[in-house]
């Protein structure tokens, strides 16, 4: 049993590194806002890869995604694999046009106050935030349950020493030192993450044991043809996909990057690294329901499928790789931590130019400092509260999946008008909390409200991630078709710029003829 002062002095010693070396790296290289917020063309090939690949691999991946395995089973790891490389792919299609068509931008929101006008702006930043807060409560939530589970380490202490540490470096040096510590965090994670599961399945007796395991305890989880976990699968790639177009993430490393080449290669490598990284990880979910009591039914009070992996690790492997692997899931909560403090302080101070009188320099760093404390105290509270990762992602997953097509639809046609993306993502939301399972009895409530006429939740999820996405993607292309809008797309690069330019013609950085997006 890992004591917790060991734990607590592994992770103050992690922190305390990875602290240091993005202040160190940072010093110096921050003078202005844009350096803080986008670091713009300063990410080589080779550090835009390695944080692509580190911004995914949160400590979710360690108990989300073995939930989702324990759950659901190879068609979850199949969908799980399949829903992180598409997004990848796409944006390795997305951000050379975005970095054409808007060199100067920041991020998702201005562009949809730019292209949509104030309502379609309004709702996704709305759902952005909150898309990416919830995020960082997930990651909060999944390391202070890990250090909880293994070494008794209560919540709060794990919480406020993760989400204080990062905050110290990110505060200081912003978008550059979460670039240079992802790259150190890429070359830990990989090693450490594939040695952690070779020495469970060599502990476990080899792969013939763990085969056993399974198809003793449970075979449909091998069970290619097992409906609920293929529909669940299904769910999962739309969901991930949907998500990851309102992550403000990429937007920032869109920017970073040296050169559209950069930009496409790197995402293309992201691709393909980032899908097998969650086929293992969602394997370790089916590995432990195989050989620990993994209780699945979410309604039992004893539920404990999101912890999974580290049911497995009890009492079958010796203390020393359970610190390696505290330590793997310590420098994962990192690599996406200091990642999402900064994605959601740049919404926000990409949009103070339009919101306050002609601020400088030093007001819009102090704004986005300010705004990162902030996120981090509220992020570290939810934390404390929550039970299940994977279901924390699913409330966010299904805003994402009903704005993310019509947000960047908008990229290619001139011929959507802001008033039509709105209302199609209002239609996807409409259409897919229909049919989810919120928490909380909330589906009940709102069944209750409407007079029973709410269908039946659909507990695989994939009514509401597919119907969401779908639903939304089909009002999107109808009234882009019959539309008579033609916004020039080529005005976005006039619209928004440098947050260390002046404003021109009179008006402010993100200003936008509404008349012809709304």
């Amino acid at each position: 049993m890992v004591t917790s002062t060991v734990a607590l002095g592994l992770a103050i010693a992690t922190l305390t590194v990875f602290t240091v070396i993005g202040i160190g790296f940072s010093r110096g290289r921050v003078d202005s806002v844009e350096d803080l917020i986008t670091a713009r063309n300063s990410a080589t090939g080779g550090r835009t890869t390695a944080t692509l690949i580190a911004s995914v691999m949160g400590v979710w991946i360690l108990l989300s995604a073995p939930e989702a395995g324990a759950l659901y089973g190879i068609a979850a790891v199949i969908g799980y694999g399949i829903g992180e490389a598409i997004p990848m792919f796409a944006y390795s299609k997305l951000g050379p046009r975005i970095r054409e068509i808007i060199p100067d931008g920041h991020s998702l929101t201005e562009y949809a106050y730019a292209r949509y006008g104030g309502a379609m702006y309004a709702f996704v930043l709305t759902v952005s935030v909150l898309y990416m807060f919830v995020f960082l409560a997930a990651e909060l939530t999944g390391i202070s349950l890990a250090f909880q589970y293994v070494a008794g380490v209560p919540q709060w202490k794990t919480a406020i020493l993760v989400g204080g540490f990062v905050l110290v470096y990110t505060g200081y040096g912003g978008l550059r030192a979460s670039i240079v510590t992802d790259t150190i965090q890429m070359l830990l994670i990989l090693p450490l993450l594939i040695a952690s599961v070779a020495l469970v399945i060599f502990a476990l007796g080899g792969a013939s044991g763990v085969y056993e395991g399974i198809v003793t305890t449970d075979p449909t989880l091998l069970d290619p043809g097992f409906v609920p976990g293929i529909r669940f699968g299904v769910a999962l790639i739309f969901a991930i996909l949907g998500a990851e177009l309102l992550n403000q993430t990429w937007w920032q490393r869109i920017y970073a990057a040296d050169g559209a080449d950069t930009v496409e290669r790197s995402f293309r490598i992201a691709t393909v690294a980032n899908g097998l990284i969650l086929v293992l990880a969602t394997l370790l979910g089916i590995i432990s329901v195989g050989n620990a009591d993994v209780v699945t039914q979410f309604s039992s009070e004893n539920y404990n499928a999101g912890t999974a992996f580290f049911l497995l690790l009890e009492g079958a492997v010796a203390e020393w790789i359970v610190l390696g692997v505290l330590l793997l899931a310590l420098v994962l909560v990192m690599s996406t931590t200091d990642t999402l403090f900064n994605a959601l302080s740049s919404l926000v101070t990409a949009d103070l130019p339009r919101l306050l009188v002609d601020p400088d320099d030093r007001t819009l760093r102090i704004g986005a400092r300010a705004l990162t404390v902030i996120v981090a105290v509220a992020a570290i509270a939810i934390s404390l509260r929550a039970r299940s990762v994977l279901r924390l992602f699913f409330v966010a997953d299904l805003l994402g999946t009903a704005v993310g097509f019509p947000l960047v639809y908008g990229l290619f046609t001139g011929r959507l008008s802001g008033r039509s993306a709105l209302a199609s993502s209002l239609v996807g939301l409409a259409v897919g909390s229909a049919f989810f399972p919120f928490p909380f009895g909330l589906h009940r409530t709102l069944d209750s409200l409407l007079g029973g006429s709410l269908p039946a939740p659909d507990p695989t999820y994939l009514l509401p991630f597919a119907g969401a996405f779908l639903a939304s993607t089909g009002t999107t292309l109808v009234t882009a078709r019959i539309s008579n809008d033609q916004f020039d797309l080529d005005r976005l690069s006039h619209k928004i710029r440098r947050l260390d330019e002046p404003a021109t013609d009179g008006g402010t950085q993100m200003e936008a003829d509404t008349e012809v997006t709304e």
